[in-house]
């Protein structure tokens, strides 16, 4: 491959992102690639209802609220509805941020909901991207197999080059 005419960047707003998204303008500078920016609301997080509809008014059952209140965790906390809006608001302050630090490149910002690594391998796909640019938050053992690595799932299943970014690289 000569080059690469269109990067995904997975942003997030955590430090190991931050750090991917130099590694996104060095890239883009030099190969004049096109920049897709994307954030993915994670709509199976437990603050939504453990993967229910969380355009849905009310989920009665959930843990902490016998009475089925608007609440993902009981009392008075906001309903998976308000949580989602929220979450979204703040995908865009992401993208807008990483748009914004990458001036003079030709970017594409958006925010998806569902599961990330599904998302974020659909996007690629559906957008002929050439190479995925994702930082990594440096988790081990115990904690990364409870929480899973988003990078670790686009790397194995992703059928373009993904170049994964340490936060140790913030030198």
């Amino acid at each position: 491959m000569s080059g690469f005419d269109t990067i995904l960047y997975p942003a997030d707003g955590s430090e190991g992102a931050g750090v991917a998204l130099e590694k996104v303008r060095d890239l883009a500078e030099t190969y004049d690639a096109t920049v897709h920016v994307l954030h993915v609301v994670d709509t199976l997080h437990p603050a939504f209802g453990l993967g229910e509809d969380p355009n849905r008014e009310s989920s009665p059952g959930m843990v902490g609220d016998p009475q089925g209140a608007d609440t993902p965790m009981g009392g008075d906390r906001e309903s998976p509805k308000e949580i989602r809006a929220e979450a979204e608001e703040y995908g865009e302050n992401v993208v807008k941020d990483a748009v914004g630090r990458l001036p003079d490149i030709d970017t594409h910002g958006v925010v998806r909901s569902g599961t990330p690594h599904k998302i974020v391998l659909e996007y690629a796909d559906a957008n002929d991207i050439d190479l995925i640019v994702m930082g990594t938050h440096g988790r081990t053992g115990l904690e990364r197999y409870l929480i899973g690595s988003l990078t670790e799932k686009v790397v194995r299943a992703s059928d373009v080059p993904v170049l994964t970014v340490p936060v140790a690289d913030a030198a």
